[in-house]
């Protein structure tokens, strides 16, 4: 999944992040070791991906089995250090699915419930959504409401009290995400967030400490070229299986050329993003991962788009030509600018055409549209 500039935290990290705000959580603590021979309760592996429920890297250990376990779960990870949570097991009456997150289209946020949470929230016949502004008169009130379409009144309240207070910690948290699965229902009605998932914007990292352990974990889940690209100054994904390398520069421009060619049919085998902090100039860095990924036998293209609007062409399209000569493309290189009027300066697009034809380039058109289809007829060829 690409969700561009983020930041995720591992389950212990975003468990501590609830803890300080009072949020319930199950006693546990962090293994770099073996557990002792006598524990008991819940082992978890801490890694940043989901599905860890399904791979068996949660398992419940009964005492005497915790050691064992936790060598099994390390060697499924192929690390004999992976650090291992233990917590104590909770007797949940009901699993629920609550989660805060950012509605980036209706630029608010949201509470998402599903009455059947756990493994396989998934596949849940119903997800209970409800756009909020947690400190706005009758903010609970509305989310009582949206929630009482699948749950019981009283639990809807108590739910509806959590979410609200789970939407306040995403905003003081600058969160993108927030979400508890399963949320754990006691006999006694208490509710306890059983695990936790928590994603934050990048932008607001310089104000935030990084978790040593979600810091380690991202690091060390970076393939080479992540890592690369990281070191100058820009975020790169790896799409395995992907056919085009896409270079871009920034999420939203990222994302549309996506789309634009998932709508073609053909797939990206890259996804670049601009990091905070970052240099201002990065595409001859971009171009050279790009046309790293390009050697790949599945990859058929490389497509390069940009927008510009008052910086002039002539310059940008002249440090394009710069950087493919020191780095020929291994397969076709499709490019695209987007230039306003006053980054022609009396250069017109025609000029550029030519000028990067000379350099390399098999194409250049000057809208998304124009060049995903010109890169889909090379890369389904």
């Amino acid at each position: 999944m690409i969700t561009g500039a983020s930041v995720r935290l591992a389950e212990h990290d975003g468990k501590a992040l609830l803890a300080r705000h009072g949020v319930p959580i199950p006693r546990g603590a962090l293994l770099h070791g073996a557990p002792p021979a006598d524990a008991a309760g819940v082992l978890k592996a801490q890694v940043l991906e989901g599905g860890r429920g399904r791979r068996g890297l949660v398992r419940r250990a009964a005492p005497g089995e915790a050691p064992a376990i936790a060598a099994a779960i390390r060697a499924a990870l192929g690390d004999a250090a992976a650090p291992l949570l233990l917590e104590e097991e909770v007797p949940m009456a009901r699993e629920l699915y609550l989660a805060a997150r950012v509605d980036g289209t209706a630029q608010r946020i949201e509470i998402l419930c599903a009455p059947e949470g756990g493994v396989e929230v998934e596949q849940a016949a119903m997800l209970l959504r409800c756009g909020i502004e947690p400190e706005a008169a009758g903010a609970l009130e509305s989310l009582y409401a949206a929630l009482r379409r699948g749950l019981p009144p009283d639990l809807a309240a108590r739910v509806a009290r959590f979410g609200l207070r789970l939407a306040r910690i995403l905003r003081a948290e600058d969160l993108e995400l927030l979400e508890v699965n399963p949320l754990g229902v006691l006999a006694d009605g208490r509710l306890v967030a059983c695990d936790a998932k928590a994603v934050r914007d990048d932008a607001a990292q310089h104000r935030r400490d990084s978790p040593a352990l979600s810091a380690t974990l991202e690091d060390a889940a970076l393939t080479p070229l992540e890592r690369r690209a990281r070191d100058q100054g820009f975020h790169l994904v790896e799409l395995p299986g992907g056919t085009v390398a896409m270079v871009t520069a920034g999420a939203g421009l990222g994302m549309l050329m996506l789309d634009l060619l998932a709508d073609a049919g053909c797939t990206a085998a890259c996804f670049m993003d601009n990091l905070n902090g970052g240099p201002a100039e990065t595409m001859p860095e971009r171009l050279a991962l790009g046309f790293e990924i390009a050697r790949r036998p599945e990859v058929k293209a490389v497509m390069f788009f940009t927008t510009i609007a008052s910086r002039g062409l002539e310059g940008r399209v002249a440090a394009i030509a710069a950087a493919l000569r020191d780095t020929p493309p291994p397969k076709p290189f499709l490019a695209g600018i987007a230039a306003g009027h006053a980054a022609l300066r009396g250069y017109p697009l025609d000029q550029a055409r030519a000028d990067l034809a000379a350099a390399g380039v098999t194409a250049l058109h000057d809208t998304p549209q124009d060049l995903v289809r010109a890169v889909a007829a090379v890369a389904q060829a």
